[in-house]
This record gives structure tokens, sequence and C-alpha cells, in this order.
């Protein structure tokens, strides 16, 4: 029995695809996986993330509540949140001020006029600490991020669930220089932890 003329090239590709194809078992096509062998060689699939609308569902996952904090802080992060704006009113100080008083976090109003000396000012007069991190995305939700940089102002906002706030909403930290992250411990707690 003799074979239909088919050039001998085209019976090599044939047997080819067809050797490829078993040796692929598994690896189909999918619209929602990604299939692909391993340097083990075991087959392994990812998820195709088809389109991204640039809204996260927690986009900072490591800004968190700890438990050794003082609960004034969370109150006063929320209560910036409230009285933010959409953009800046060169007055971050004032409002960092006016929320944590509002919250208890302090007992009297803060006599500094500069955003760069907040820091200081809330270790020596009102029990907060420096905490040991340089990270914003990182700081405990409440704390106090102080900025600054030679003679300027400098800039303070509160470390909130969704991003950072002083007298305007960002998702993002300043582009500033950090300065340091300051948080105040509760009664009772272990402030070695800082």
């Amino acid at each position: 029995m003799r074979f239909p003329s088919l050039p001998l090239f085209l019976l090599v590709g044939l047997c080819a695809f067809a050797l490829s194809s078993a040796h692929a078992d598994g690896l189909s096509k999918s619209q929602t996986r990604f299939v692909y062998v391993d340097v083990n060689g075991k087959v392994q699939s990812a998820k195709i993330v088809s389109g991204f609308t640039g809204k996260m569902t927690r986009p900072y996952p490591f800004s968190r509540n700890l438990p050794h904090l003082d609960p004034s802080l969370t109150r006063a992060a929320t209560i910036a949140e409230e009285r933010a704006h959409a953009h800046s009113r060169r007055s971050c100080w004032r409002y960092v001020k006016n929320a944590l008083l509002a919250s208890g976090a302090v007992d009297s109003y803060p006599k500094t006029a500069l955003a760069r000396q907040a820091g200081d000012e809330l270790v020596q007069r009102y029990g907060f600490k420096r905490l040991a991190m340089r990270d914003p995305y990182q700081a405990p939700v409440g704390s106090v991020l102080v900025y600054g940089s030679g003679r300027a102002a400098g800039h303070v906002e509160i470390r909130t669930a969704r991003g950072f706030v002083s007298d305007f909403r960002a998702s993002t930290p300043s582009r500033r220089p950090l300065i340091g992250i300051y948080a105040k411990v509760s009664s009772g707690s272990d402030s070695s932890l800082f």
C-alpha cells in the first residue's frame, strides 16, 4: 500500500506536531489561566489578570492597628480624614494639631509653628515615641509622619487605613525627606517595643 504523494517534510512536520501536542498534554490554552512548565518539569498555572481598573481592594496591606498604640490615634486619623480637603490648604500641621486635640491624643494645643518641629514637640510634651521604621506604608494607622529638609517648614500627616491625611487626603506619602514616624503608647503597654 502506498501513501499519497506527500512530501517527506510535511510528513515529518505532522509527526513533530503530534509529538509536541502529546508532550504538552495539560498545557491547554485558557483565557483565565497561564499554564507553564517550571524548572522541575512540573506543570504550573497562574491566574491571568485581564484588566486593571486602578483600584485595589486593600491598597495598603501593611497599614495596621497595633494593639499597644493609644486608641485615640485611630480616632485622630478618622477625624483628620473627615475634615480634610481634596487639595492642600498649606495648613497641614494646623489640621493635624486639631485632629490630635479633638481625639484626645494630646491634652493641649501644640505650640510649634513649623511642621518639621512636630515630632520633637510630640515626644517632649505629649508622650509620643519615635517608631523604629522608615517606610511610611508600614506606619500604623494613626501614627504621625513628619517630613522636612533644610529651612523649609516641612510637612506632617497622619497615617490612615486608606492612605495619608493632613489638610488634604492623599493615597501616597509626601515626597519630602522623612524625619520620623511618631505614635503614642496606650497606658499600661510595654514601651520597649519602640
